[in-house]
Order: structure tokens, then sequence, then C-alpha cells
């Protein structure tokens, strides 16, 4: 039997705003103009504008902009734990730790 997850509650639309505002709050603290920031990740100016105003972007371009802004760490931490709901949960994923591919 096939379980379907639903871990998130958020719309992806929201969780794409809510990434461009916390990019932009920490390029500000820094204060990085998009320019600046452009020049350190090698990220063009215009995708981080667009990411800023529309909350379009590829990971690649997201990965770069987070790595120079210092974030290596939290990025490479990504997904790295395994999510569960309850006991049962736990141990079937335990079970699957190892597993190459899906059902």
């Amino acid at each position: 039997m096939h379980k379907q997850y639903n871990f998130d509650p958020y719309p992806l639309q929201l969780t794409m705003q809510k990434l461009a505002e916390n990019m932009r709050t920490r390029r500000l603290e820094k204060k990085l103009s998009t320019k600046s920031l452009s020049e350190l990740s090698g990220v063009p100016a215009s995708t981080i504008q667009r990411f800023e105003l529309k909350h379009a972007i590829s990971l690649e371009s997201y990965v770069k902009l987070a790595k120079a802004l210092g974030y290596s760490e939290e990025i490479m931490q990504l997904l790295s734990m395994p999510k569960y709901d309850t006991m049962e949960e736990l141990l079937e994923l335990n079970r699957n730790r190892n597993r190459k591919r899906g059902i």
C-alpha cells in the first residue's frame, strides 16, 4: 500500500514567498545590494530581483545565493533528517533506510 505523506500545510507559493523574504532580509542585514550579491554569488542581479519580487528561482541559483550569504551548512542540512508522525512510521522509515529505489 502506498502512503500519501502531507507534512506541509503551506501552499507552494507561500513557501516560495517566505524563502524570498528571508533571502532579502539576510541580504539587507549584510548591507548588500542585489548587484553586490550578484558579484559574490555569480547569480545575475536580474535573477535575484525576480526572486525577491516574483518568488521564482532555480535551485542552483538559490543555493549559490545561500552559500554567498554564509548559509552553506544550513543548505547541507536541508532534508537530512527523517520526518515522522508516529512511532510506527519511524520504525518503517528505519526499515527502509537503505533502500535504493521506491516501490
